[in-house]
């Protein structure tokens, strides 16, 4: 407030708050909301191979992870398959949806002799459509009949050297590895597979016979990392 003189008088200029401040705060903080959305939304869609950190003939990590059946299990839980295949997967990425059928069609062929075991790996906070819950109504939904575990430390993933979703670890039944990648060869969620590829290499191992192609790497979402 700003005493002048006018004409003998003496005056007050009075500031007078305008909201075009406030305005382009405002304007300031959408923005970079929106950016903050979209690169939420864009790294949900990261696509990334299936990467080697267990080479083949390595024993699979040892795990306590909790199923969607409320038990907790183990690897030793699986040592009298003939091989187990364990597949890091979600509930929200596509690539991991479109092998719904082909996942049944794994367990309904060698769910007696190859121990098959989803484990979801993915931060629920960030991404809800990945709790236990939803992985509980995934699992009943869509009759999935294997074990469907949560990791929700992710330190199962990293111990796999997980980076993709779904990422498939076949071992045989002394747990060392001899398959690590895609179940098939539709690479993309709209294809169709000409080769079922983890078909074909289970019934390999069922035969003794060894797979030439140790490595065929996987494509997916990323496995949605815990933010520090």
């Amino acid at each position: 407030m700003t005493p002048r003189v006018q004409g003998g008088y003496t005056t007050r200029l009075y500031y007078q708050p305008t909201t075009c401040g406030n305005n382009v705060w405002i304007l300031i903080v959408v923005l970079l909301a929106r950016i903050l959305f979209i690169k939420k939304k864009d790294n949900s869609m990261v696509l990334l191979e299936s990467q080697i950190k267990l080479k083949t003939g390595d024993v699979a990590p040892e795990f306590q992870l909790l199923g969607v059946d409320d038990k907790k299990h183990t690897l030793n839980d699986y040592s009298s398959y003939q091989g187990i295949l364990v597949i890091f997967m979600c509930n929200h990425c596509p690539y991991v949806k479109a092998k719904v059928d082909a996942l049944n069609e794994l367990y309904e062929e060698f769910g007696d002799k190859i121990a098959i075991i989803g484990i979801n790996s993915n931060d629920a906070k960030d991404y809800p459509e990945d709790s236990f819950e939803n992985m509980k109504k995934i699992a009943q939904e869509k009759n999935f009949k294997f074990d469907y575990l949560v990791d929700d430390t992710q330190e199962i993933a990293k111990k796999y050297g997980a980076i993709c979703t779904p990422d498939p670890f076949l071992f045989n039944n002394k747990k060392q590895l001899v398959f690590h990648g895609r179940i098939d060869n539709a690479m993309k969620p709209d294809d169709i597979a000409s080769e079922k590829t983890m078909i074909n290499n289970i019934k390999k191992l069922l035969a003794g016979e060894k797979i030439e192609k140790d490595f065929d790497p996987s494509i997916g979402c990323s496995i949605k990392w815990i933010e520090n």
